[in-house]
């Protein structure tokens, strides 16, 4: 089984030698690694020229954006499950993709698979800051803007090719409107890894400040809308604001989800993990009255 791992560069002489070498590393050999460069201006391409090897290929050229970036590496790909890792981003672990092909063998019938990741502040890549698990994700959570950890998506290549790819005149939120149309629109069969797949480093597109916040609220509206799945700007925003899963700081003994509203936060202690990945806190169970059952964030 073969892995197509798209890394879309622009600019990105400073970290993408990190990202090559994650892939290069990988105790899965079967990889694909396809570079996808928008004319960069810095010393990207020769950076990538001198830390490729056989698994390797570079595509050259401007492009849209890097949704339309990650369009040609979709179109390029040979592999039979095709994931994305940016040029700013790299494997926690070297049995990262090995346990992704595990999965799809073991589970024949499965369209993709998804896990976990965390960021680290770009200046100390071996601290942990934030943790977003994938574990609580359900079909129904799109509806109010949550989604799976998209860096951890691996996904069948007939997948794209039978639904589509990225639409290119989002933003920042076609990573969501993609995976609504897949998850939520066409039910592909999706399964869990609680797995830590990448590191990344804060300050990215969608993480960076409030404004960036609010597009994505904004597009992810439109991305149910445009696929006709109801949803309602109130709970999006309330939920989103008050309950926002993917911003828990692990360096807090006590996780606030809200000053407001009906919640119930359970004191975290944090411990060493099993690898490099970060800490595990304790269960949290979250109580939601009105607009969400009870469900539960586990942080590994």
């Amino acid at each position: 089984m073969k892995v197509s791992i798209i890394t879309c560069t622009y600019n990105s002489g400073a970290t993408v030698a990190d990202t090559i070498r994650s892939v290069n590393r990988q105790t899965y050999d079967n990889i694909e690694h396809i570079i996808v460069d928008g004319l960069s201006k810095d010393d990207t391409i020769a950076i990538v020229k001198a830390n490729a090897g056989d698994k390797q290929r570079i595509i050259e050229g401007k492009d849209k954006g890097i949704y339309d970036a990650f369009n040609k590496g979709i179109l390029a790909a040979t592999g039979d499950i095709v994931g994305v890792l940016n040029s700013d981003d790299f494997f926690t672990d070297d049995y990262v993709i090995e346990m992704v092909v595990k999965a799809f063998l073991l589970r024949p019938e499965i369209d993709a698979v998804y896990g976990d990741i965390h960021f680290v502040n770009p200046d100390n890549l071996s601290k942990p800051v934030r943790y977003y698990s994938s574990r609580i994700f359900r079909r129904g959570l799109m509806r109010l803007g949550f989604m799976p950890a998209h860096p951890s998506f691996y996904v069948r290549k007939a997948c794209y090719d039978k639904l589509g790819i990225y639409k290119i005149d989002y933003k920042i939120a076609a990573d969501f409107e993609l995976l609504l149309r897949f998850i939520f629109l066409n039910h592909i069969r999706i399964h869990y890894l609680p797995v830590d797949f990448v590191t990344m480093r804060t300050g990215g597109a969608s993480t960076e400040s409030m404004g960036s916040r609010k597009l994505i609220m904004k597009e992810q509206l439109r991305a149910c809308r445009e696929n006709n799945i109801y949803t309602n700007v109130y709970y999006t925003f309330l939920i989103q604001k008050h309950i926002d899963i993917s911003y828990l700081s692990l360096w807090n003994t006590k996780l606030f989800l809200s000053n407001t509203g009906p919640s119930l936060v359970k004191t975290a202690t944090p411990s060493k993990s099993r690898t490099s990945c970060c800490l595990i806190t304790e269960l949290i169970t979250v109580s939601t009255e009105g607009f969400l059952p009870s469900f539960c964030i586990s942080l590994y």
